[in-house]
């Protein structure tokens, strides 16, 4: 969690004491060889890059984008497991502010002390992106999409229409709901978005554009006008799906009677954006001896795409917009000018140049040293950031080393044939992640009232999990009734959404095509087709969503 850092969530790893060498005496007994311990600290580090920023750095600060690659890094969906793949991080410039709280006083990040004295990088943030979550209800094998944002402090997660970043099964309450589906065709389930197939290396493309779907107001709290929206770009969807109402990041400061906060949110500010990683949070392990006390351990196999020249590619086309991308078309087009694409403007797009480091990692706070033996981090030809493999004898290309042999205060990778076969640890198995309970939806406040227009309608997703939902008006959404606007306000509002709608289809290009590479496919399931009558301004909300029962 730090400024211009693209990361994924942002968890502490939980730790644990873990023994490093143990010192026997000669006549210890061998009953202690093979007795295999389990732990939720085997691996943490961040597999990164670095992403140049534009000169104008204030100018490009209204989007931020790139294309990611999909694959199942490992091969069963397991337990307490959490890795996020390459992902968006952003956060509200407040870099002219050197030493006031932005955090206010009873918030969960303020208590974090080393985050002072500005609190600037827990603030507000948009996060989110590709990964497998310890708080997924339904794993099927590849990574989700998500996104998340926390408006407050941390002390909650926005993650989709109605729900948290997994953290509940029960919606968010109305007064912290905040985000706006805007995709008349995609279903947008609080477990995430899952794939079709068994994706290898095919990129994902996202955006988060600032869009002003309304306007700026001087109310209580003053708000701003960006609508932080995500596009994704995939081969069976193209186009924005949703976007965090601007009230979301606004009304902390008169929830906290904060008046120096106004304007210093993500509704108002430029983005901080910048370079990316891969964050590898929770990792179970195994751990056990061998007859003369040494002690090794097991992680569970992570697998990465490797294409014929012994690389594996992540990250393409990291690319920086301003206004000109097109927030000022599309704010034109709302004040009655002529419709806009939605296509992301060359002029108003600036590529960055990535570059890598060799990454540090460890296992309950042990450094696991020889890993670069293994793999390292690179960028390739055509400004490609991924992995490079070297064909070691620890493990295969494409293959995280799994075994660790414990010498001193490290951790040393090892092939599976140099560890004993007395600590059994061969045949230890991890546990693999049963379903979870339901996500459920209220039957009463804003879910209720106006209420959807028509529904409920049901399918099945490939995680294994039915999801249920219903038509609603767009401004007619749960998110929106937290607010008291006007009429005139929510008519202007959603006569433009109904002209977005008539006007952008799902197979055009919004971003940049990927310069390398092929398109991941979505789960068609997520794709519906509204209701005759309903064709634009209505939008399907996920209100439950749970295990496909048994036949």
């Amino acid at each position: 969690m730090r400024t211009l850092l693209l990361s994924v969530v942002s968890l502490a790893l939980l730790s644990s004491s873990s023994p490093g060498q143990v010192a026997q005496p000669k006549d210890a007994p061998k009953a202690e060889a093979g007795k295999v311990t389990a732990r939720s600290n085997g691996l943490h580090g961040y597999i990164g890059y670095s992403a140049t920023r534009p000169p104008a750095r204030s100018e490009y600060s209204s989007g931020m984008g790139f294309y990611s690659a999909v694959w199942p890094l490992i091969d069963q969906p397991l337990a307490n497991f959490q890795i996020g793949l390459p992902s968006a991080w952003i956060t509200p410039d407040n870099s002219d502010n050197k030493d006031k709280p932005l955090a206010p006083e009873g918030t969960l990040a303020r208590t974090w002390k080393p985050r002072g004295p500005t609190w600037e990088s827990v603030f507000q943030t948009v996060e989110g992106g590709l990964g497998y979550w310890a708080g997924n209800h339904f794993r099927y094998g590849p990574p989700k999409f998500s996104m998340n944002a926390t408006p407050q402090c941390y002390d909650y997660e926005v993650g989709s229409p109605g729900w948290s970043f997994f953290y509940s099964n029960q919606a968010l309450p109305d007064n912290r709901l905040g985000i706006a589906q805007l995709s008349n065709r995609l279903l947008i389930p609080p477990d995430a978005l899952p794939f079709q197939g068994n994706p290898n290396g095919q990129f994902l493309g996202y955006t988060w554009m600032a869009l002003p779907f309304t306007d700026p107001t001087t109310g209580d709290p003053p708000t701003g006008d960006q609508s932080w929206t995500c596009f994704l770009s995939a081969a069976n969807f193209k186009g924005p799906i949703a976007y965090y109402i601007p009230e979301t990041w606004s009304k902390v400061g008169k929830l906290f009677n904060y008046p120096f906060i106004y304007g210093r949110g993500l509704d108002a500010r430029p983005g901080n954006m910048g370079g990316g990683a891969m964050e590898i949070n929770t990792v179970p392990c195994f751990e056990s001896q061998d007859p003369q006390g040494v002690v090794y351990s097991k992680i569970p196999k992570l697998q990465f795409p490797v294409d014929s020249q012994g690389r594996t590619l992540l990250v393409q086309d990291v690319t920086y917009y301003s206004k000109a991308a097109l927030a000022d078309a599309f704010k034109n087009w709302r004040s009655g000018g002529p419709a806009c694409s939605g296509r992301f403007e060359e002029k108003g797009a600036w590529k960055s140049t990535l570059s890598t480091r060799t990454t540090r990692y460890d296992q309950a706070g042990k450094k696991l040293a020889g890993v670069e033996r293994v793999f390292n981090t690179k960028v390739f030809d055509g400004n490609v950031w991924g992995l490079e493999w070297f064909n070691s004898d620890i493990s295969p290309n494409g293959v995280f080393p799994q075994y660790y042999k414990h010498v001193g205060e490290e951790r040393l990778p090892v092939a599976a044939k140099d560890v004993p076969a007395q600590t059994k640890l061969a045949a230890q198995d991890f546990k693999v992640a049963r379903p979870g309970e339901p996500y459920t939806s209220p039957t009463a406040g804003a879910w209720t009232r106006p209420g959807p227009k028509r529904g409920p309608f049901t399918v099945k997703l490939v995680d294994g999990s039915l999801v249920t939902y219903s038509w609603y008006r767009f401004v007619d959404q749960p998110s929106f009734q937290q607010y008291a606007w006007s009429d005139e306000k929510k008519a202007a509002l959603q006569a433009f959404v109904e002209k977005v709608h008539a006007n952008w289809p799902i197979d055009r290009d919004y971003m940049a095509p990927p310069s390398h590479g092929s398109l991941v496919s979505l789960d068609p399931a997520l794709l519906v087709t509204p209701p005759t009558g309903l064709e634009v301004g209505y939008v399907p909300i996920v209100t439950h969503q749970s295990l496909i029962p048994a036949p």
